[in-house]
């Protein structure tokens, strides 16, 4: 096993090592996720940790690790007496993204359960991590139906695996730790919420810290037991003080002052649940026993508020995560005054940090929703007083309806278009192509019967050979990589219209994101077009760009397709499993070079001839509409909709096919 880097070396991060360190002391507080730039020492602050955790005592040879003073009665390899055990230290165990479920749960030996009758099980990841960490690096990445096991895990303490009613039930009670770069997607909310810490890392900009970073490294590369050895001290330090917090832990009193603190906290903060205040508790008084002390003071209340709040305070997947402490101060002193008697001399002012600076709108003059002032257009061309406009900001999003691509795909496991999963509903069976994972029993017994006298069964287990076993296929729904075409040109640029057009689109994106899809955002205006951001599961980073987008100039409809068709033709190599759904939003007018607007029909026909699935939101506006929006739609080969019909709660139907619609269409 390699020498890991040792934790009292990482240089900075203060707030990471603080988060690590409390729930080593306390694992109730609930593990912590950590989000930051690529390269800012988070896995190696986390894999760091594991040597400074206690040891456990567990019962000599119980795979599951069970507690000797108390072993889990239900244990697969129980019973065990109560009585002494033997110790080893905390384990840290790795889930990788593109683990199988049964790695991650265990699997049963199918063939001895169907022939013998016998639970004969191989523990999986959850049952090394009991008692231990489970570490997730790129936790965002995490496939879904892994994400859906570890929260039940996380929720009962216990892994249940099944396979056709064989069922093995074992402890799992565990310090789960995730890293992330946010631009690579975010979380799941409900996965979100079962970490109780967050911070957020980045690399120091400091010159001197950033010299003493790579000096450290690289005498660590050279020889890392030496360096791990000039470290010692520091990290016996730091472990004796672990042990010394978990014994002053239970003395430790959260009066009814800090309560109310917290309570109010979380109540100004709206924060949803009450998950939000145990975990407050939870740490506060693990930062005072941390700090020593057997009371929480204000300034825990603080620093607990910094760490456990900000991941939850999100009303929705585009805002950024961060508290505004001079609204936390100002509560903590309220309530702290109206709480009485139960902290001595709360200080809101007191050390703590840690937190993200208040998210704040840009000072634009404008209310809430509405964009800045800037100079109107008309509907044709040129923007009046200029050529291009400043962003404006988008119009309140709102549930838009299911755009789903048609057909049955085999893309990576979502929630838009139907596809051949492994989850899902059974719909019949196969051969198994490799190892098995989802028996069909029934088919699997079908198989095997007709063989039984000749194999001379005699007992009452079904003799069941390899051949005879069959894997069940299944139908779920898959992510796509849903590419908007947007259009900025002058034409677009009323700035009502383009509030709600940029809404709409944001919608849009909120819908993707919850159906775990790739997006891209392609824009044209003036004389070009340009691709905003490249497919990437990165939902709020399309929102970023969406709404700094500016506005004005010519209409180049038939450069931002052509565009379109490039970015997807790349795609299709690097993820050719995974179907595109082309949404173009515009009123249809193309402008600008020779018969634009030919131009632009011969460019939708190529995404006709390659049965890309497309839909047009039409933003036409006005009396008089030419239906050029509509027209587009029927070269692209896709549906046209507008953008009241957009919204879930139109009169015009839940559910529109895109590519059932486009023939009705034509």
């Amino acid at each position: 096993m390699s020498t890991p880097f040792p934790f009292t070396a990482v240089v900075g991060q203060d707030d990471l090592r603080l988060a690590l360190l409390l729930n080593a002391v306390s694992p109730a507080v609930g593990g912590v996720l950590v989000r930051g730039e690529k390269g800012t020492a988070k896995s190696t602050a986390v894999r760091a940790l594991s040597v400074l955790i206690p040891e456990v005592d567990v019962v000599a040879g119980c795979r599951f690790s069970c507690a000797p003073a108390s072993p889990d009665p239900a244990c697969p390899d129980g019973p065990h007496e109560v009585g002494p055990g033997t110790k080893r230290p905390a384990r840290m165990v790795e889930l990788p993204v593109g683990a199988s479920e049964d790695r991650l749960v265990g699997a049963l030996d199918i063939e001895r359960a169907l022939a013998e009758g016998v639970k004969a099980f191989e523990p999986g990841l959850l049952a090394d991590a009991h008692r231990g960490i489970l570490y997730v690096d790129e936790v965002n990445l995490l496939h879904d139906h892994l994400v859906d096991l570890l929260l039940d895990a996380a929720a009962m303490g216990a892994s249940y695996v099944e396979r056709e009613g064989v069922s093995v039930r074992h402890a799992a009670r565990f310090l789960l730790v995730g890293t992330m770069n946010p631009e690579e997607g975010e979380l799941r909310p409900q996965l979100l919420d079962r970490f109780g810490l967050t911070v957020e890392v980045a690399a120091s900009r400091e010159p001197d810290q950033r010299v003493e970073v790579v000096r450290r490294r690289l005498a660590y590369d050279d020889d890392p037991e030496g360096f791990a050895a000039r470290w010692d001290d520091e990290e016996s330090a730091v472990r004796a003080r672990i042990v010394a917090a978990r014994e002053l832990l239970s003395s430790v009193l959260l009066g009814d002052g800090a309560l109310r603190q917290i309570a109010a906290t979380c109540a100004a903060f709206e924060v949803d649940g009450m998950r939000a205040d145990i975990v407050m508790a939870r740490t506060a008084t693990a930062l005072a026993a941390w700090a020593g002390r057997t009371e929480v003071l204000a300034e825990d209340v603080r620093q607990a508020a910094l760490l456990a709040l900000p991941h939850r305070r999100r009303r929705n997947p585009f805002d950024a995560p961060g508290l505004d402490e001079d609204k936390l101060d100002e509560t903590l002193e309220e309530f702290g005054e109206q709480g009485g008697g139960g902290d001595d001399d709360p200080d809101p002012d007191g050390p703590g940090g840690g937190g993200q600076p208040p998210q704040e709108d840009p000072d634009d003059g404008s209310g809430p929703g509405e964009a800045p002032a800037q100079a109107e257009s008309g509907e044709g061309g040129q923007p009046q007083g200029g050529g291009e406009q400043s962003p404006v900001r988008a119009a309140e999003p709102f549930r838009t309806k299911v755009l789903s691509v048609p057909g049955l795909g085999e893309g990576a496991a979502g929630r838009r278009s139907r596809a051949r999963t492994e989850h899902g509903r059974t719909t019949g069976s196969r051969r198994p192509q490799g190892a098995l994972t989802k028996l069909h029993l029934a088919a699997t017994v079908q198989a095997a019967a007709p063989h039984q006298l000749a194999r001379g069964r005699s007992g009452r287990g079904l003799v069941v050979r390899r051949d005879d076993l069959r894997q069940a296929t299944r139908e779920g729904r898959e992510g796509n990589l849903v590419l908007f075409v947007v259009d900025a040109s002058g034409s677009m640029a009323a700035r009502q219209r383009m509030s709600a057009v940029k809404g709409a689109v944001l919608s849009l994106l909120l819908d993707a994101y919850q159906r775990r899809d790739k997006v891209g955002l392609v824009t044209f205006r003036g004389s070009a077009a340009e691709v905003a951001l490249p497919p990437t599961s990165s939902v709020d980073a399309a929102a970023a760009r969406l709404e700094s987008l500016p506005t004005g100039g010519r209409t180049p409809l038939a450069a931002g397709l052509l565009r379109a068709h490039d970015v997807l033709r790349v795609e299709r190599l690097r993820d050719a499993a995974r179907r595109p759904l082309v949404v173009v939003v515009t009123d249809g007018r193309a402008t600008g070079g020779p018969e634009p607007v030919a131009l632009a029909g011969r460019a939708a026909r190529l995404f006709a001839a390659d049965s890309v699935a497309s839909v047009v939101v039409d933003c036409e506006a006005g009396a008089v509409r030419l239906g050029l929006a509509g027209q587009l739609a029927v070269e692209l080969g896709g549906t046209a909709v507008t953008l009241d019909e957009l919204r879930a709660d139109s009169i015009a139907g839940l559910v529109r096919d895109v590519q059932g619609n486009s023939r009705r269409a034509a």
